[in-house]
This record gives structure tokens, C-alpha cells and sequence, in this order.
């Protein structure tokens, strides 16, 4: 199902009120509530890697096991970042800063640099003409077609799950964000973050390494971050890849559209919601991102409007895996099979 128009819906008086009034109301940001969830994500994470950091020299079994309570920490954090970044998770813009740059430095996402790319994704998502910059990368049925057989592998390989999910996570938080050559040299404060945050990270090790070793820093926290980015860049990958998805040229472009339908509610399960931070009402945060994770939930159940919308569930969210190309002519995405079936 379908929301009513664009850029109005229609409210309880039969009305038509536009999205900003109808998500207005949501958009306060409360010091307690993100205190409390500040508290309850990032002492038990710092329990557990100091837990993790203790089994290294015991069972390295256990150390893995450990893992995943920690990757899920970590990704909580991420979201806490991510709502700094676009100025909802305290009232405080400086607040949003400070916090925002020290999670930056557990999450190896430079907060400046992440926070401007992350806005042009939201500025720009499902806009065919401004593609590039945060987004999966995505082709159209022509365009892949268009390719060489060079061109078609180097993106079959770019989408291929193993390199997406396995080499993605290692490359996008361990080496792209320590020295990423794609961000232009006039961005001077994304710069500056990028090299603020990775000297933060040599001094945070160096501290860490003094108690723990070296060794045990390295496998602790590469650990936790390759299992926590690859559910990360899953998250991302299938709340805008999915099969009734959004794209369209710039003339025909609509920002709430966009919102609305090219980003799907990922329906997770209650423990699922609490360690990605409510992120599956993805098509929400687009409508507005300054609506805080912890208010998402209840402007979804208060509001009918925001229920019809592309639902994916755990189990139906694997099927999106087989798609790779958007199919202009069908308005979907599809696989590679179905793109040479249509020719």
C-alpha cells in the first residue's frame, strides 16, 4: 500500500495537513531520554569489551561468543552518532557535536566528515541524477547494459554479497574513513575531522594497548567492528533495496516520495529494534531526521498515514538480496536474471 500524496496527508478531520505539521510534534529532542540511552548502551558496551578484552586470554571461543552482545552495543552507538549528526539526539547543537565526535572515535566514522556525506544521502536518495555520494551503489537495467564486460564485472563484483557483507565492512570502517580521497580537499572541516578522529584513535589504542597489549586492542575491537559494520551496511542495503523501492530523474524527483517509498519499515523484532535503535522505521527518518530514534516508534503507531508503507520483515528481507539494478521501465528493482529476461 501507498500514502496518500507526496507531500500532504490526510489527518484524523479529514483534512489535508502537510508531512512537516504531521511529524512536527515528534521532532523534540528530551536530555533524559537520550541520557538514559547514552547510559544503557555505552556502559554495558565498555563492560563488555572489557569482558571481551579479559577472555582473550582465556578461550578466544569465548571471546567470539562475546562478540556479538558488543557488535550490538556498537551499533547502538552508531545510531546515537547518527542522530547527532543530524541534530536530534540532544536539543544542543553542541551537545550533538561533542558527543557525536567522541562516538566517532569508537565507531571510526569521523563524525564531521560522516555527518555532511550522510546529509547530501538524504538530500539526494533515489534522485537518479545525483547518485554517488553515501548511497549503495546502484545501476539502472540501460546503464548495466551500456557497461563493457569489464564494467558489468567490476559492479557484479561490487554487489555480490560476500564482497558487500564481508570485504565491505573491513574497507568502509577500517580503511576508507582514515583516509577517504573521494572527499574534495576544499571540505576543510570534514578534513579535519577525518584526521582529528584518526589521531584519537592512535591515542585511545595506545591507552588501551598499555593495559591490554597491543594484540588483544586488535582483535577485540576489529572484531566487534567488522561483525557490527557488516549488520550495519545490511541495514543500510535493505531499507532502500528493496523491490517496490523509489528512484527517478531529477525533473520528477520528489523529496517526500523519496521518503516515503524509497525507504522501507523494516518490522524487526522488539531486541532487534532496541540494538539498531528503532533505525527500521527507516522511511520515517527520511520523511524528517530530526525526529530522535527513541521517538520513532510512537509517531508510527500514532499515525495511520505512516503504516502504509513497503514492510519488510526478517524473513522477507533476504529476498532482497537477488536485486541489483533498477528497472526503469518497470519501476522496480530487479535481479541480473530478470534484467536479461526483459531484453
Amino acid at each position: 500500500m501507498s500514502l496518500a500524496t507526496p507531500a500532504v496527508v490526510a489527518g484524523t478531520t479529514g483534512i489535508a495537513r502537510p508531512w512537516s505539521l504531521l511529524l512536527a510534534p515528534y521532532r523534540r529532542a528530551s536530555r533524559r531520554r537520550a541520557l538514559v540511552q547514552l547510559a544503557t548502551s555505552a556502559v554495558p558496551f565498555a563492560a563488555v569489551w572489557a569482558a571481551m578484552a579479559w577472555s582473550a586470554g582465556v578461550s578466544y571461543w569465548l571471546t567470539a561468543l562475546l562478540t556479538i552482545p558488543a557488535a550490538g552495543l556498537f551499533l547502538r552507538l552508531f545510531m546515537i552518532q547518527h542522530d547527532c549528526g543530524h541534530g536530534s539526539f540532544f536539543r544542543s547543537a553542541a551537545a550533538n557535536h561533542r558527543l557525536g565526535a567522541v562516538l566517532g572515535v569508537v565507531t571510526f566514522f569521523p563524525y564531521g566528515y560522516w555527518r555532511r556525506t550522510h546529509a547530501i544521502h538524504h538530500a539526494t536518495h533515489g534522485n537518479l541524477d545525483r547518485r554517488g555520494f553515501g548511497d549503495v551503489d546502484t545501476l539502472t537495467v540501460h546503464e548495466y547494459r551500456a557497461r563493457g564486460r569489464a564494467g558489468r564485472l567490476a559492479y557484479r563484483l561490487y554487489r555480490n554479497p560476500l564482497v558487500m557483507f564481508g570485504l565491505g565492512p573491513i574497507y568502509l570502517f577500517v580503511i576508507k574513513h582514515r583516509c577517504p580521497f573521494d572527499l574534495p580537499f576544499s571540505w576543510k572541516r570534514e578534513w579535519a575531522s577525518v584526521l582529528w578522529t584518526d589521531a584519537a584513535i592512535l591515542a585511545a589504542g595506545g591507552v588501551l594497548a598499555w593495559f591490554v597489549g597491543w594484540q588483544t586492542v586488535v582483535v577485540v575491537h576489529l572484531s566487534i567492528v567488522f561483525v557490527a559494520g557488516a549488520v550495519g551496511i545490511w541495514l543500510f542495503y535493505v531499507q532502500h533495496q528493496f523491490v517496490d523501492s523509489y528512484w527517478d530523474d531529477a525533473d520528477a524527483w520528489d523529496f517526500y516520495r523519496a521518503g516515503a517509498h524509497g525507504s522501507s519499515f523494516y518490522d524487526l523484532p522488539g531486541p532487534l529494534r532496541w540494538f539498531t535503535a528503532n533505525i527500521g522505521y527507516h522511511h520515517i527518518h527520511h520523511l524528517s531526521s530530526r525526529i530522535p530514534n527513541y521517538r520513532l516508534r510512537e509517531c508510527f503507531e500514532e499515525n495511520a498515514e505512516l503504516q502504509r508503507v513497503a514492510r519488510l520483515t526478517l524473513a522477507q528481507s533476504l529476498g532482497c538480496l537477488r536485486l541489483r539494478l533498477w528497472d526503469e521501465e518497470r519501476r522496480r528493482m530487479v535481479g541480473f536474471r530478470e534484467a536479461r529476461q526483459a531484453v
